[in-house]
């Protein structure tokens, strides 16, 4: 591959060329003949008087080449084409650098470099070594992820404000608390079918139909008519409908069947009563489905209702609804097997383009009376209609890009660590993030294009109900998937900071006490569920907050928080109300929940002891006070090369003749060590005629020039110094001490790293901050005490070794003297038993002499040498033996 430097050059033989660069060669082009020459790269580079020019090795072994003409490979190579600037790129052999497609495919692994750059990680990069690249991927990655939360909070909170709530508030002030006529009964207090009626005729009516103004004067414009408050335009027609169940839906006990004669049964899907009633002439008084209506389920506080049932579409005309009011109410179309009725309609404000999608559900109990509750949903359905909104859609496209990009990295993550990347909470916490934006990100599309949908619709004809619910649920239930991911998003910031150990308290204090945690835990659920149950079976039928055991569970968890109603228990039941509150109490607040907080409170201490002895993985103000320095480095390197050059103007005129020829330069600059490239190059930049010669006004406009450069690296050195000498610590005594404890070794080498030849100011030397010290102090007082237990038990092995060696001296001793007595008597011709008295009185002699020297070794050097002296005497009763055999 063959790259063009940037720059011509003319050398003192009057060669006009371009530095081509390859692998092993440089190519010398000379226009003249249209020949090429080239010059090999040569191993060995020449000495440099200036440490750092910028010049890489090929560039020397050109230079090289030049000064040496034996180099050059005096055989032209042909020129087989030309590019737009005279010149053809080449290969070492002479190919065309594109022949082989050796380019392209370096092209590709250049191309498959970057791209694996951009997801670079801790996880994907071997950072355990490489220190500075650890910090450099941490910082990386959270620099990106808080852009990312950055984007993530702007569409959070451009698709909610204070507006829905008030907006909320003002229609729930109309439908809920609006009082009935002649009562103080409100939507809310609603007990029976009476009362509903009353509601429906009266607040109903008035709230949905705003046909005057306030002064009784009618509307200009028919158009305005039926805006709630004068702002809030009524979206097709309200729709009523309802749920019943048949007659004989129940079992009648045998002692009551002569005389009831009629059961229904509370809703359930199996009792669903789908037979016409009444008139049965309307869709009012016949059973529609589910599908027909495009309804759905409904959870409410007693029962869960599906979507369909007996439903009638009201008009938009306030004197039509009416009509079909009082024909509903005459023919009783609310009776005793009604179970449940629901109210929708859906308004739309296009002052703040918001919907509210309202539902009104009475519910009739089989005990008599009814329940009356709620659902007012206010959402933003219309995502995209001020300049803000497309802000927001700018923001939501950048949001994908993210998803994508977390996509392709999590993909390349699995790629690398297989089922182990499963393990780490932080990864699956990343996929559970990518997978609810993804959700989310699909739902948003089909509500934009399903909103359109039913808008058409509704405006080819108002006098439609449209069914609104379905959308405005799972809007709501895009909020809820948006909110837990901001809630999952801002946890996962733990993930980057961890690398600090104040940080890491937290997820170090629930990690290190999850087991007791865990079995603290069952023996607390089985006393708290224990109460639950009690409380349930005792209170249940009289208390409100026991009235089923899941309330139940919720009580009880308020009153371990403070939240309690002594006076419901006691006026339950005086006896077992107390009891049973003061056990509960006792048990589970005093004696369990202390137990847990101790758990908790002791593993803290234990994780915080241990952290005050850990060092932070890398700490932040270390690493920028480096990069200041380095920075520092750089500028004073920088500043310095200018002093150099206005240094070199002054002193290059040899023969004060004002004029500063080219000659002059080159040699003045050569002795200090700037290469020729750097000479001609900012030679010609002030070289405007082009002679060759700089004269006064030329020189002048280069001091300019250099002294303005001066004075600015000045100031960037000052500033940041500031800001450096802001990190560094207040004690300036203890930076001081720190400072002189540095051995000259280590501020050489500091001086070296920060730029080399002694002329960067900025190199500061790394200083040990008092938490650290306070850290290797204690982790020093540690080493030393483990030291002192070590020396003990070397010198206790020593001392046994010592005795050991002893008692084998003794030992062979004896056998030696028992040996050399028994070769005596077989020589002096004892018999057989001779011989053996004599044996038995030698060992009898020794094992004496043994038992002495046992009990003297025990009195003086303890247990150890008694033992080893009674295992000797052992072995020479055993050598006896043998003899004696």
């Amino acid at each position: 591959r063959v790259f063009t430097c940037g720059f011509r050059h003319k050398s003192s033989q009057g060669w006009d060329f371009t530095r081509r660069i390859t692998r092993r060669k440089l190519i010398l082009l000379e226009p003249r003949t249209g020949a090429l020459r080239m010059a090999t790269a040569q191993a060995n580079e020449p000495p440099m008087s200036r440490p750092s020019t910028g010049r890489s090795s090929t560039m020397q072994a050109w230079e090289t080449g030049l000064e040496n003409p034996n180099v050059l490979d005096t055989e032209p190579i042909a020129v087989r084409g030309q590019s737009a600037g005279g010149h053809r790129q080449l290969d070492a052999d002479g190919k065309d650098g594109d022949g082989d497609g050796k380019s392209g495919c370096g092209c590709l692994k250049s191309c498959k470099h970057g791209l694996q750059s951009i997801w670079r990680t801790r996880d994907t990069q071997d950072t355990k070594e490489d220190r500075e690249l650890y910090i450099k991927t941490t910082l990386r990655e959270l620099i990106i992820y808080c852009i990312f939360i950055i984007v993530l909070m702007i569409i959070t909170f451009g698709m909610t404000s204070s507006t829905m709530y008030y907006y909320t508030k003002v229609l729930s002030d109309l439908f809920l608390d609006t009082k009935i006529e002649n009562t103080t009964n409100n939507y809310r207090s609603v007990g029976n079918m009476g009362d509903w009626w009353s509601f429906v005729n009266g607040p109903l009516m008035n709230g949905l139909y705003w046909d005057t103004w306030y002064n009784s004067a009618n509307f200009s414009d028919p158009r305005e008519k039926n805006f709630i408050y004068y702002e809030n335009k009524l979206l097709g027609v309200p729709r009523l409908r309802q749920l019943r169940v048949s007659n004989q839906s129940c079992n009648i006990a045998s002692y009551f069947q002569g005389k009831i004669s009629t059961c229904y049964a509370k809703y359930s899907y199996g009792v669903t009563d789908k037979s016409s009633f009444g008139l049965g002439n309307s869709t009012a008084w016949q059973y529609r489905s589910e599908e027909q209506l495009d309804g759905r389920s409904h959870n409410a506080e007693i029962s869960s209702y599906d979507g369909g049932g007996f439903a009638v579409e009201l008009s938009r005309d306030k004197a039509t609804t009416q009509a079909i009011l009082k024909e509903l109410y005459s023919k009783l179309w609310v009776n005793r097997g009604t179970r449940a009725v629901f109210i929708d309609f859906t308004l739309y404000n296009a002052n703040i383009n918001l919907f509210c999608v309202i539902r009104l559900v009475t519910e009739f109990m089989a005990t008599g009376g009814c329940l009356p509750t709620w659902d007012l949903r206010t959402v933003k359905l219309l995502r995209y209609v001020e300049p803000m909104d497309y802000f927001i859609l700018a923001c939501e496209c950048v949001f994908m890009l993210f998803i994508l990009y977390y996509i392709v990295e999590e993909a390349l993550e699995i790629k690398k660590h297989k089922w182990r990347y499963f393990r780490c909470f932080w990864n699956c916490l990343d996929i559970l993030v990518i997978v609810i934006s993804t959700v989310c990100a699909a739902f948003n599309v089909y509500r934009t294009v399903a909103v359109g949908q039913k808008l058409t619709t509704l405006l080819q004809d108002e006098n439609n109900f449209p069914d609104f619910d379905f959308l405005s649920y799972w809007q709501q239930q895009f909020n809820h998937g948006i909110a837990i991911t901001v809630f999952f998003a801002w946890v996962k910031i733990f993930k980057y900071i961890s690398f600090n150990k104040t940080m890491t308290q937290l997820s170090s204090t629930l990690g290190a006490c999850a087991k007791d945690l865990m079995g603290f835990a069952i023996m607390f659920f089985i006393v708290f569920f224990a109460f639950a149950q009690l409380g349930y079976l005792i209170f249940g039928t009289q208390v409100k907050d026991f009235r089923e055991f899941q309330q139940s569970v919720f009580t009880l968890f308020r009153i371990i928080l403070g939240d309690f109603d002594f006076n419901s228990l006691q006026t339950a039941n005086r006896v077992l109300g107390p009891i049973f509150f003061i056990l509960y109490v006792f048990f589970v607040f005093f004696v369990l929940i202390n137990m847990f907080l101790a758990i908790i409170n002791d593993t803290y201490s234990q994780v915080k002891s241990d952290l005050s002895m850990q060092q932070n993985e890398f700490e932040m103000t270390d690493y920028f006070k480096q990069r200041a320095s380095r920075m520092l480095s750089k500028l004073n390197l920088r500043r310095d090369k200018i002093v150099d050059i206005q240094k070199a103007i002054q002193s290059a005129d040899l023969n004060n003749d004002k004029q500063l020829d080219f000659e002059e330069w080159r040699a003045e600059l050569k002795q200090r060590g700037y290469a020729d490239g750097e000479i001609e190059a900012l030679f010609a930049k002030f070289d405007l005629d082009g002679d060759r010669v700089l004269n006064e006004e030329e020189q002048r406009q280069m001091h300019l020039e250099l002294e303005g450069q001066r004075e600015n690296l000045d100031q960037m050195i000052n500033s940041k110094q500031a800001a450096n000498e802001e990190l560094e610590p207040d004690d300036e005594d203890e930076m001081e001490a720190d400072g002189d404890a540095l051995p000259a070794a280590a501020t050489a080498a500091s001086t070296r790293t920060s730029g080399g030849g002694g002329r960067g100011r900025g190199g500061g030397r790394k200083l040990v901050s008092p938490a650290e010290f306070q850290v290797l102090v204690k982790r020093v007082d540690r080493v030393e005490m483990s030291i002192g237990d070590i020396v003990q038990k070397i010198d206790s092995v020593l001392l046994k070794l010592e005795l050991m060696e002893r008692a084998k001296l003794r030992r062979r001793e004896a056998m030696t003297r028992v040996l050399d007595a028994l070769s005596g008597m077989e020589g002096a011709g004892s018999d057989e038993a001779e011989r053996s008295r004599r044996a038995e009185e030698l060992m009898r002699a020794e094992l004496e002499r043994w038992d002495v020297d046992t009990a003297t070794a025990a009195a003086s050097s303890g247990l150890g040498r008694g033992a080893d002296s009674a295992r000797g005497s052992r072995e020479l009763r055993s050598a006896s033996s043998t003899s004696r055999k």
